[in-house]
């Protein structure tokens, strides 16, 4: 045994992966928020190969089904951003940018199926975009009326849309077919993170200010539990699987782990970062959290083996392995790493980095 172990940390070595980092497949994307750039991570050898540079505040970021392209929300920092960046995963090129205003604060975002349209909440015209990515036009503006109109979740025929409304402490309903609001449901203060189950019999939020995860019922637009979940819940992600919802949650720097059938907590996964030395900067959403490495961002591979978390006030991206619920290795990133996307394709050879060969 001993030596099988030796041979497979040589192997990781000679192929240039860190023994710490499990091998998956495919490229994940994860945005540097205070660097205005995309890192292109190889999961198969464990690091970072190539990186693209994105406009002001990059927050959330959405592959399109065949992998090829990403669209990245250009958030802004003091001064409110309104682009979209478009980007070749493969050669890792911008391919444009695309001029939102006067809409501004581009923030969630999902692909709409095959199209090449993708739907972007807009927190200064609190409301839900559609954008056609070909024309680089708004064709369509879905007003949810509600303050801090931020993440956004599909069902999964892609005719409805969910909005996590961050100040009104609401999720909004929206019929993508009719173009129109369904209402508004009241689900707990900071309302943000958001997903929906594979099946879309229900809607997950975490409720940051109130330290809570609410479970809506998408038929009867009804909260049907309210569960507990310390401490600044931010992000929830289902599994592809159906059985559990993960939440990040960027005070306690861990991820809870939810039975979504029994809706009930099962488990709190550890992530073993220090908390960072240095003051509180960029990299954190405020001197509350500088005892935190702040994971935020939630992707799990669609194999559903494994869950990756960006941790903002660490520069890292920890891999979380969902069988055996530990942590088994982080990733490094550009500055403030957070929203994420994963592409099966990898980064073209001529395309990497030094850093990366």
């Amino acid at each position: 045994m001993v030596r099988l172990v030796a041979a497979f940390s040589l192997a990781a070595l000679l192929r240039g992966a860190p023994p710490d980092a499990p091998a998956a497949t495919g490229t994940l994307v994860v945005l540097n928020k205070a660097a205005a750039s995309a890192s292109l991570i190889d999961l198969s050898l464990g690091r970072e190969v190539a990186r693209v540079a994105t406009g002001v505040g990059p927050h959330e970021v959405i592959v399109s089904p065949d992998g090829r392209t990403a669209v990245v929300c250009d958030y802004g920092e003091q001064q409110p951003g309104s682009t979209l960046t478009l980007f070749d995963v493969a050669s890792a090129k911008q391919l444009k940018t695309i001029d939102l205003a006067p809409h501004r604060r581009p923030h969630g975002i999902m692909w709409l199926g095959e199209e090449a349209r993708v739907a972007v909440t807009s927190e200064t015209s609190k409301a839900l975009l559609i954008v056609d990515l070909e024309s680089g036009k708004v064709s369509a503006t879905i007003a949810t009326g509600q303050e801090a109109t931020h993440m956004v979740a599909l069902a999964p025929a892609c005719d409805r849309a969910y909005t996590a409304n961050i100040s009104s402490g609401t999720l909004t309903a929206l019929d993508l077919v009719a173009e129109t609001s369904l209402g508004n449901v009241k689900t707990g203060a900071g309302c943000e993170g958001i997903d929906v189950t594979p099946d879309g019999a229900f809607v997950w939020t975490a409720n940051r200010a109130a330290d809570t995860v609410s479970v809506v019922d998408t038929a009867s637009l009804q909260v049907v539990a309210t569960l507990p979940c310390a401490s600044f819940p931010i992000r929830c992600k289902a599994t592809p699987d159906g059985r559990h919802v993960l939440v990040s949650c960027a005070k306690s720097g861990d991820v809870a782990l939810f039975d979504a059938v029994e809706k009930k907590l099962v488990a709190r996964i550890a992530t073993a970062l220090a908390a960072p030395a240095a003051p509180a900067d960029q990299s954190t959403l405020g001197n509350e959290f500088a005892g935190s490495s702040v994971p935020i961002g939630i992707l799990v591979h669609p194999d559903g083996k494994f869950a990756y978390v960006a941790h903002g006030n660490a520069d890292l991206v920890s891999i979380l392995d969902l069988a055996t619920r530990t942590q088994v290795g982080t990733l490094a990133t550009g500055k403030a790493p957070d929203g994420l996307g994963w592409s099966p394709l990898a980064v073209d050879a001529a395309a990497r980095t030094a850093k990366g060969n």
